[in-house]
């Protein structure tokens, strides 16, 4: 039996791009992934999905305006701690993530992540992991 996962990440797949080989995988260890469609499309998710050496993946179900992407993300999100990349985060968004039980953090990355958001959601990560045990 699979271990439920301890939290939930939700990016673009281009926001991977550029990452150290490897990265995205240790620092899902624990963790689930979600993909957002973007201008990659299917093959974009392929991507990361073969670099993650995954089978299966995820897809968050794209919506016609910002707002309406964001309540589907946070409706996924459920009762799990999330990581959530996004090129930018509305009002809305904002304050559900302050308000919201489980830990939650998002990064605004409108690019890949760079190398100081990537230590930031390994640090968030780690302090997911010390929680857990």
């Amino acid at each position: 039996m699979v271990d439920p996962p301890a939290f939930h990440f939700v990016c673009r797949a281009a926001a991977l791009e550029g990452a150290p080989d490897g990265w995205a995988a240790e620092m899902l260890g624990e963790g689930q992934i979600s993909l957002l469609a973007d201008q990659g499309g299917l093959a974009g998710i392929d991507e990361v999905a073969h670099a993650l050496d995954l089978s299966t993946v995820s897809v968050v179900r794209s919506e016609p305006t910002a707002e309406e992407q964001e309540e589907t993300v946070m409706a996924h999100a459920g009762s799990l701690p999330l990581v959530w990349v996004g090129a930018s985060f509305g009002e809305q968004a904002r304050e559900w993530a302050h308000r919201r039980g489980p830990m939650t953090l998002l990064v605004e990355a409108p690019e890949g992540l760079s190398g100081e958001q990537r230590d930031r959601i390994d640090r968030f990560v780690g302090l997911l992991t010390r929680q857990a045990e």
